[in-house]
């Protein structure tokens, strides 16, 4: 029995994980709670430690390591996986050594992405 092959157009596959963003919302309401103030609250907590940690990484000062560990820890808190993921790459060279300036500005980046979504975010509540 012959095998009846039709050229099918190449269709992108969905990913294996919904991309929500910057910020995991799902993961974020179940650390919260569900409650909405405390989400805000810990929204504008995080922005304002990431932008300041983000500012003192950028030196690469001597407790570098620590900071990067505390950013990537109160990123995952509220599902900032970017940032999160971005501050463990950047833990992981100061650690083992290495060039830290790709690290840095994918960090820089991530952090600007998920405090433009956590703006958006509070101005919608």
């Amino acid at each position: 029995m012959p095998l009846h092959m039709e050229r099918i157009a190449w269709m992108p596959s969905p990913p294996l994980a919904p991309d929500d963003g910057p910020i995991d919302i799902e993961h974020l309401q179940r650390m919260t709670l569900g409650d909405a103030g405390l989400e805000r609250e810990v929204l504008a907590m995080f922005s304002a430690q990431a932008v300041h940690l983000a500012d003192a990484l950028a030196s690469l000062p001597a407790d570098a390591g620590a900071l990067a560990h505390t950013l990537k820890g109160s990123a995952r808190a509220i599902g900032a996986v970017g940032v999160a993921e971005a501050a463990a790459r950047l833990e992981t060279l100061i650690r083992n050594g290495g060039d830290q300036s790709d690290a840095l500005a994918e960090l820089s980046d991530a952090v600007v992405q998920a405090r433009l979504a956590v703006d958006a975010i509070l101005r919608r509540s």
